[in-house]
């Protein structure tokens, strides 16, 4: 089980390399893709909300329903072929992503174990805490999520590319 993490100038070539089953979109309304070819449109996840913490006027916060279609999207993947996870830059809602659903298909793992290997595999990343926050309470980890990700440190924006992060972790 293996996602893709990338920015969306990187989706139509990853898409055309690494055939993704699954995808799922997370940009600003206004900025939101068609289902690129060969996926199909039920295959994809589109979800227009912007990069912010806390409602902001003229702007989409992250909320529950954004995060629970996350997470039950991600049950209708079976993990024979790759998902891709994009965002605008790779950096931030499409992180956050990847690690709820890797804290979802791992659920005895240590999620700080997680995000350290998400820190690890991907410099760059700083999944948005919004979503962070409220996967954690959607999903009982008792704090545990937002913990972990505040353990992963600073991240390294000069380094922001594509990544690939197991779903799966022991």
């Amino acid at each position: 089980m293996q996602l893709i993490v990338c920015g969306l100038a990187d989706v139509e070539p990853l898409i055309a390399v690494r055939r993704p089953s699954h995808m799922i979109t997370l940009l600003d309304p206004a900025s939101l893709i068609e289902t690129p070819a060969p996926l199909s449109p039920e295959r994809h996840l589109r979800l227009g909300v912007n990069d912010i913490v806390e409602p902001m006027d003229d702007m989409v916060a992250p909320d529950e329903t954004v995060v629970g279609r996350i997470l039950a999207f991600g049950r209708t993947w079976d993990g024979e072929r790759p998902m891709l996870i994009h965002c605008w830059a790779g950096i931030s809602r499409s992180t956050a992503a990847a690690f709820l659903l890797a804290c979802e298909h791992s659920p005895a793992a240590d999620e700080r174990r997680i995000a350290l290997a998400l820190r690890k595999a991907a410099p760059h990343a700083s999944p948005n805490r919004r979503i962070v926050a409220l996967a954690d309470e959607q999903m009982g980890r008792g704090g545990r999520m937002i913990a972990a990700v505040e353990a992963m440190g600073d991240y390294d924006f000069t380094v922001a590319a594509p990544f690939d992060f197991p779903a799966r972790h022991a």
